[in-house]
């Protein structure tokens, strides 16, 4: 007669620096990281009266201000392009980045639940939620087209870079997202901090406004800001050669933003084994 079956006994011991970042195993659980990654577009409109139209809501309303304030008041110069296009192409990589944000870095203190009681590798959470405006995007986006079509703004091969841009924009979210969860898990007040500094961000971006105004002299310290060189380049893909970034101070800015998220992933890995116990 054959003895009771044992259960494998599996140890997990915490490891440190970038080795320690597996990603095998972060494929073998991409079914988790897809599960997360919906649930999150599901409770941000779940119990809402207009539901995703929100996604159109938001941007819609933001672009009215602005162009409002910078065009009818500051009288600024829309480069040929009606400025209702010119701004709505800058509002949505700063609203894709802005909602990736500020969703990664509350999802490890959002997801205790989980984390006190299961393993899986976390770098998921901030990852997925940085995905989450992604349903946001491609509606506003259709938005977009559409009033390019209302002001007869021509459609241009260089549509076919948006990829490039907004993944470009997810990137930069997801590298301060890694830092921002991380920290948010121990200093509560990252979540009172996030949001002050996303308003802050979207008016010393080039959103209402065309970067060119910036003074040459600037024109470099200014696109040490990742999302200048990310609202640009968007613009150029949408309105054409016209439009072109400052392709010197976009590389410096991506340089930037794969330092900030090398930094991250180090820094995410080396606390991540005190979530559980902070939490």
């Amino acid at each position: 007669m054959n003895g009771p079956a044992t259960a494998e006994e599996r140890i997990i011991r915490p490891r440190h620096g970038m080795v320690a970042i597996n990603f095998r195993e972060l494929w073998q659980f991409r079914e988790l990281f897809a599960f997360l990654t919906w649930r999150d577009v599901l409770i941000r409109y779940k119990q809402t009266a207009i539901g995703m139209m929100w996604a159109v809501l938001q941007p819609v309303l933001t672009m009215g201000i602005l162009v409002f304030v910078f065009s009818r008041l500051a009288k600024m110069p829309d480069g040929g392009v009606p400025y209702p296009v010119l701004t709505f192409a800058a509002v949505l990589p700063w609203q894709l980045f802005s909602t990736a944000v500020a969703s990664s870095s509350a999802s490890v203190v959002g997801s205790a639940g989980m984390i006190s009681k299961v393993y899986f590798p976390r770098l998921i959470i901030p990852g997925s939620a940085s995905l989450s405006g992604a349903m946001d995007f491609a509606v506003s986006l259709a938005v977009l087209f559409l009033l390019m079509l209302i002001f007869q703004v021509p459609f241009r091969l260089h549509l076919l870079l948006i990829p490039v841009f907004v993944l470009s924009a997810v990137l930069t979210a997801f590298a301060f997202g890694l830092w921002l969860s991380a920290l948010n898990v121990k200093y509560r007040d990252v979540k009172y901090m996030v949001p002050f500094l996303l308003r802050m961000g979207m008016y010393i971006s080039p959103v209402g406004f065309m970067s060119s105004l910036v003074p040459a002299k600037w024109r470099f310290l200014y696109s040490l800001n990742p999302m200048v060189g990310v609202i640009d380049g968007f613009r150029w893909a949408i309105l054409g050669p016209e439009f072109e970034p400052y392709w010197p101070g976009f590389g410096v800015s991506m340089a930037a933003v794969c330092l900030v998220l090398v930094s991250g992933l180090y820094f995410f890995r080396s606390t991540e084994k005190t979530f559980a116990d902070i939490i």
